[in-house]
């Protein structure tokens, strides 16, 4: 009986939650029409299954994968993904209207449900609505943090960490090393270090690699499941049966993150007597904001402090990280660009000197290596995704309120329409005498054929500190070692297979063998 009882139950549980999706794919089947009827039409796309749309058909390469729906259907085309709307853009010129245009209408965020676990979902930068509180935290993060002055002031904690991390990579020389867990750990302390002053410093080599692999599989783990699409963001009425265990696994992940940041400011907190101090470093400045209530106009919380730091750790370290793995790699693929990077590094630097961040304005080809990187491998293909707060018209199309909007810049920056070989890293593209050089294309997201950190008014905050970092590092390896794939695998160790995520990764590691080539082994320490 009492399985008879379970069964009936389970029975009735499906068919209510069949007839809620057919209802909820009748309402937005009734909507868009209403749309479709009442003005410019819907753009163009796949029209997908019953009731769950597009969902289903979906590949793992979602960049790549919209790109090659673009060619079918048009620069900016729809699809349904359950109850959910999807607009893809990917030309220059839909872009501008999206980002500039209709930069105020499309500046909000569609939170996803993995996000949500966190700290409510819009407590950060990142996801926080466009308005009072997102300005706020904008301004705090980049006039604390990410401006010009701010980085000078933790300039040596760069210096450091890049000088351990080529003393850490000299240790190896002759084995295989690998390049992005390295180049995560110098940026996990970098970025701890100028959030709340601790790194891994005092910890010994073993240790310090192991935390360091520890720290990176956690956020990369993050990164993953914010990109992965999820039933609970295309269909809000059963998000909370959480289908996929999504929301579940992140909640595993934030919570090691919540645990690290409670006791380092209980520690901060019991250090000051109960009190805060004179904003020594960015988690300073946030306590006493904090403790003062905000800015005046608008709260500043304790789950704000908690969100912006879970910001700059996540945000800040895989980005950077996978930037100069995606460069060495291609230079490796590319012996000769390589040669000529060393080049120019030892005629600025010299071999028996190491590189510091003043070389670095000096190093025009390496600025072009990594730019040419970021184009073609931009840290966030598909951006974070926009959400309209008003109906807009974008290229004779009607965009609703409300759709989630991907802008394609992993397409854009491939665009053989726009550049010229687009699938060849060639850096000089942008150096002086090439065509993105003549036009003088940096990270600003002015010219639309160029976004790697976005544009508008939610482009990347900490465009300038992912600059200096990825120069420094590139200029600091490229310099100090000569790389070789390990024996027997030869080019495959440099092979440009992606993995898709939130943040765009390759798919293998980068696993190289180091050879020193300063002039003296005191360089190294």
């Amino acid at each position: 009986m009492l399985l008879a009882d379970q069964s009936e139950a389970m029975a009735f549980l499906f068919y209510a939650f069949a007839a809620l999706a057919f209802l909820l794919a009748a309402l937005v089947h009734a909507a868009f029409a209403r749309r479709r009827n009442g003005g410019p039409p819907l753009p163009p796309g796949p029209r997908g299954l019953p009731l769950l749309g597009s969902l289903p058909l979906l590949q793992s390469d979602l960049h790549a994968h919209f790109s090659r729906l673009a060619r079918t259907h048009g620069p900016i085309f729809s699809l349904r993904l359950g109850a959910k709307l999807g607009v893809v853009i990917s030309s220059p010129a839909l872009a501008r209207e999206i980002l500039r245009d209709h930069d105020a209408a499309f500046a909000n965020r569609d939170v996803p449900a993995s996000s949500r676990v966190a700290y409510g979902g819009d407590a950060n930068i990142v996801w926080n609505p466009n308005g009072p509180k997102w300005r706020m935290l904008r301004r705090v993060t980049v006039r604390e943090m990410l401006c010009p002055a701010g980085l000078d002031v933790v300039y040596a904690l760069r210096r450091r960490e890049m000088r351990a991390a080529a003393a850490n990579i000299r240790a190896q020389a002759g084995t295989p090393v690998d390049v992005g867990a390295e180049m995560f750990l110098a940026t996990w302390n970098t970025v701890t270090g100028t959030l709340w002053g601790a790194t891994l410093e005092g910890a010994e080599v073993k240790r310090r690699s192991t935390v360091g692999k520890e720290f990176r599989e956690v956020v990369a783990e993050i990164t993953e499941l914010l990109g992965r699409p999820d039933v609970s963001d295309f269909f809000p009425a059963v998000a909370w049966m959480d289908l996929q265990g999504i929301q579940r696994r992140m909640g595993v992940f934030l919570r090691r993150f919540d645990r690290i940041f409670e006791d380092i400011i209980e520690m901060r907190r019991k250090k000051e007597g109960g009190g805060v101090g004179e904003g020594k470093d960015f988690l300073e400045f946030m306590l006493r904001l904090e403790k003062e209530g905000g800015d005046g106009k608008t709260p500043f919380t304790m789950t704000n402090v908690k969100a912006l730091l879970l910001d700059m750790v996540v945000g800040g370290t895989e980005t950077t990280s996978n930037t100069v793995e995606w460069a060495m790699a291609e230079m490796l693929h590319k012996p000769e660009i390589l040669r000529r990077a060393q080049a120019e590094v030892d005629m600025v630097v010299g071999p028996d000197a190491v590189v510091e961040e003043s070389h670095i304005g000096r190093l025009p080809y390496l600025a072009a290596v990594i730019k040419e990187t970021l184009r073609l491998h931009p840290a966030l293909p598909l951006m974070v995704p926009h959400c309209p707060s008003a109906t807009c018209v974008v290229g004779g199309y009607s965009v609703p309120a409300g759709a989630r909007v991907f802008v394609n810049v992993w397409a854009i920056h491939r665009d053989p329409e726009v550049w010229e070989d687009p699938l060849e890293f060639r850096p000089e593209r942008f150096a002086d005498g090439g065509d993105a050089g003549k036009r003088g294309w940096d990270f600003s997201g002015n010219d639309f054929r160029y976004l790697p950190f976005g544009s508008g008014r939610r482009i990347c905050a900490g465009v300038a500190m992912a600059e200096l970092m990825v120069s420094y590092m590139v200029a600091t390896l490229v310099h100090s070692f000569e790389w070789r794939a390990p024996e027997g695998i030869g080019k495959e160790a440099a092979d440009m297979e992606e993995k898709f995520g939130i943040v765009m990764k390759k798919a293998r590691p980068l696993v190289l063998v180091p050879t020193p080539r300063l002039a003296r082994d005191d360089l190294y320490l």
